[in-house]
């Protein structure tokens, strides 16, 4: 069975939001002060290779799909983000114009199960802070990769939020030249 592999840019407080600041929030753009190092770039790379379908929300696909298909000097990870199955949920009909698209509207968690369920590789999600909750109360994920930042910003929408609780397993880690750790955690379904 496939698994569903949420890969996140978090602060060492939780907070997912607007790493990159094309959100422009108060604290947007926070993971850029970390540059990037070719230790982190193989992990990402590995990642997605790792995989054979995205799964996006809303804002996170449209934020995608206006940069990824014209982004200069994205390389094989370009062409391999631009070429994969792209599984967008959305409770707003859209028209999807970046290749391989497909939307998601009806029952999300039946859905999302009968995609595990089909042969292939794992599926990615990235960003898409709504849908990883809808994910999350559905028991739908199986594995985290989180880029733990070495900042905390006191504030902003967190990754768990609120009353959530999960029990996880460590299953790896790596040290990466910025500083950055990635924890990766699995589903502890005992």
């Amino acid at each position: 069975m496939r698994k569903i592999i949420v890969s996140e840019f978090v602060t060492l407080d939780g907070v997912m939001e607007d790493p990159g600041g094309a959100e422009r929030t108060p604290n947007g753009g926070w993971s850029f002060k970390f540059g990037r190092s070719d230790d982190q770039n193989k992990f990402k790379s590995d990642e997605l290779t790792a995989c054979d379908a995205l799964l996006l929300g809303r804002v996170t696909y449209q934020g995608f799909a206006a940069a990824w298909p014209t982004m200069p000097g994205a390389g094989a990870y370009g062409e391999r983000m631009n070429s994969l199955p792209k599984y967008v949920v959305s409770t707003k009909p859209q028209t999807l114009a970046w290749n391989n698209s497909r939307l998601i509207t009806g029952n999300v968690p039946e859905e999302l199960s009968r995609l595990k369920q089909q042969p292939g590789q794992d599926i990615l999600v990235f960003g898409s802070g709504n849908l990883i909750q809808t994910l999350m109360a559905h028991d739908l994920v199986d594995q985290y990769n989180l880029l733990v930042h070495p900042i905390v910003l006191g504030g902003g929408h967190r990754l768990f939020q609120d009353g959530r609780q999960a029990m996880l397993k460590l299953v790896d880690t790596q040290r990466f030249e910025t500083g950055i750790l990635a924890l990766i955690f699995q589903a502890d379904r005992k």
